[in-house]
């Protein structure tokens, strides 16, 4: 066993109070993701149940990978490096249907005229390429709403924008525009975005300054949600089951657990639990009650091999 195989496996296997917990070995406990020679870099993560598969987006080339929950390795599913006139990509989710919907970050900023999302179906067949008509817009993260529409946060502004098909026509739209509540920071601002337990708002994280934020669905309405305590800086993917919100925070190496009143309004500390401290893990997904996490490589000047999705079974005290 490698040094960094047997570090993963002992920092997998501490007790709750010192950091996650392993999963069944009959599963994987890593997936390989292809990456070149040139050095790959890994974000986004979406997941399709019905037929168990999960996407993993590469910021280094745009590509998609997928993978099987019984596989080990995934493979290229989608090619990068202009296809489709993507660069980049960063979120990924699926939708009940199995469309695939793929957030491009900078992409539009660095090849104008370039889209800013895509989604495409089971086979890869594109069915659109997006642009939001914003200036500076990064799309970042996304999540599919009660009505079927998916929402995607924008990390330049305070904005969530609307992805929506009607008889075969896609549509993307500015949904909120909170610029007179969420003030832009240096750095990332929105980020991961998930329901909230009663599906009528979003909560999206602010991952610069550690704040969470409620988007109500109705009236798109923005509110700051009271975390009390909690440490959220650093916050990227949100991971939402029932009333509990997993906080991945990249570069702090932690994995925060809440717990979110129904109407998202307000969420109490669990646990601060710290994950791998040779990774940095961006977002998860949560599968078979596990989480599987990217392991980005962004800390990494040139990323080198393994290139990983770690799967970890989550606190939930």
């Amino acid at each position: 066993m490698s040094v960094r195989s047997l570090c993963t496996t002992l920092v997998l296997s501490v007790a709750l109070t010192g950091v996650v917990v392993p999963t069944a070995s009959a599963r994987p406990l890593t997936y390989e993701l292809p990456g070149d020679l040139r050095g790959s870099k890994f974000e986004g993560i979406g997941y399709d149940a019905r037929a168990q598969r999960f996407y993993v987006s590469e910021t280094t080339g745009g590509e998609i990978h997928r993978g099987r929950l019984g596989a080990a390795a995934a493979s290229e599913w989608l090619a990068g490096d202009g296809t489709d006139g993507r660069w980049t990509a960063r979120g990924v989710t699926v939708d009940s249907r199995g469309r695939v919907y793929v957030a491009g970050g900078p992409n539009r900023i660095d090849h104008p005229g370039a889209p800013d999302l895509w989604v495409y179906d089971r086979d890869g067949k594109l069915l659109a390429a997006l642009r939001t008509g914003v200036p500076n817009a990064f799309l970042n993260d996304l999540v599919i709403g009660p009505d079927g529409a998916a929402y995607v946060t924008n990390s330049n502004a305070p904005q969530v924008f609307r992805v929506a098909e009607q008889h075969g026509l896609w549509t993307i739209r500015t949904w909120a525009d909170a610029t007179g509540t969420i003030p832009t920071q240096t750095g990332f601002n929105l980020g991961g975005i998930v329901l909230s337990p009663d599906r009528t708002a979003l909560i999206v994280a602010q991952g610069n300054v550690g704040k969470l934020w409620r988007f109500a669905l109705r009236t798109g309405a923005v509110s700051a949600v009271d975390t009390g305590t909690a440490d959220l800086v650093n916050a990227d993917g949100l991971v939402q089951d029932g009333r509990t919100l997993w906080v991945v925070r990249n570069f702090s190496k932690v994995l925060t657990t809440l717990r979110l009143a129904q109407d998202g309004r307000t969420a109490r500390l669990v646990a601060a639990t710290p994950t791998d401290p040779e990774r940095v893990l961006t977002t998860a997904k949560l599968v078979q009650g596990r989480l599987l996490l990217v392991d980005s490589k962004f800390d990494e000047p040139t990323a080198t091999p393994p290139y990983q999705v770690v799967a970890l079974t989550p606190p939930r005290r």
